[in-house]
């Protein structure tokens, strides 16, 4: 084994905590990996992890090693990727995480005009309401729904806001009429999503300053996609993000409730590990979405 590959192996290997995580994400066997660690540090005369049958860790030496090795696998990655731009080719993987939702309704509809345009690329996209570690699992970029990185290893795009509608059905309105105020909803039956906790907390503005209430219903679900339906068949009042809810707002199936006291938006954001030179790949993917959602995302302009 040459020493890039020992070098390769062993920074997979310590940012995913696993030689047999390493193991399958460099397509090796667990033993081949082990094999290729232990021949690393016999050549260093130093041990770079501690091995135990449930943990893996490095040791002082292994993670200065670690830093070192970074930054030359960085450097011989940007090498390929400059080589690469003077071809103009786009080829590889790009592995995406998105909201569910947003990949339904909004990012998959794309691909085929994406994919299209860069025909030696592969698109692996994994749905997922979970925090996902970039780095870690090796993903290129995520599509999240956040105002703000706490992470300095991580570079965010906005692509639009994301207003959310407190919305019902004419159907539901009729029966049980129309909530006025924040605190009517106590009264109502209140549509909530199973998975994320704080998707149930919804702010308003009144006029002592914001309110948050915590609503409740019986009917829960951890999929938003399956919210707006139940809005339209009549179950109840949601929260919904009008990326999702545009279409039904605009043909009447749905209608908008207490929007004098609505203050809930977040930023739609494009995340991807820092790079001092950013991957052709996930360049002309940003390049892409941005394009495409702003400055007006396509379902505020089909207003």
């Amino acid at each position: 084994m040459d020493k890039y590959t020992e070098m390769l192996v062993f920074s997979k290997a310590a940012d995913m905590g696993s030689f047999s995580a390493a193991a399958r994400e460099l397509d090796l066997t667990p033993s081949a990996v082990s094999k290729l660690i232990t021949r690393l540090e016999d050549r260093l005369g130093a041990r770079l992890f501690q091995r135990t049958t449930r943990k893996l860790s490095m040791t002082a030496e292994g993670h200065a090693f670690n830093d070192r090795c970074g930054a030359i696998l960085d450097e011989i990655k940007q090498a390929e990727d400059a080589v690469m731009a003077l071809h103009d080719k786009v080829s590889g993987t790009l592995r995406i995480t998105s909201i569910s939702a947003f990949a339904r309704l909004q990012l998959v509809k794309l691909m085929p005009e994406f994919m299209a345009q860069y025909p030696e690329l592969r698109v692996e996209l994994e749905l997922s309401e979970r925090a996902v570690d970039l780095v870690g699992e090796s993903v290129d970029v995520a599509v999240l729904m956040s105002d703000g990185l706490t992470d300095e290893s991580l570079v965010a795009r906005r692509l639009a806001v994301n207003k959310r509608v407190i919305c019902a059905s004419p159907e539901y309105i009729a029966k049980h009429g129309t909530p006025k105020t924040p605190d009517d909803l106590l009264n109502h039956n209140c549509l909530t999503h199973s998975a994320i906790s704080h998707f149930n907390d919804w702010e308003f503005t009144t006029n002592d300053g914001i309110q948050v209430q915590r609503v409740k219903g019986n009917f829960h679900t951890n999929s938003a996609s399956a919210l707006h339906e139940a809005v339209k068949a009549g179950l109840g009042i949601a929260r919904l993000a009008t990326y999702v809810v545009q279409p039904s707002l605009l043909s009447g199936e749905a209608v908008p409730i207490l929007q004098e006291h609505s203050v809930d938006t977040s930023s739609i954001q494009l995340v991807y590990p820092h790079r001092r030179h950013l991957s052709n790949k996930v360049r002309v993917f940003t390049d892409f979405m941005v394009g495409k959602f702003t400055p007006t995302p396509p379902w505020e302009s089909d207003k």
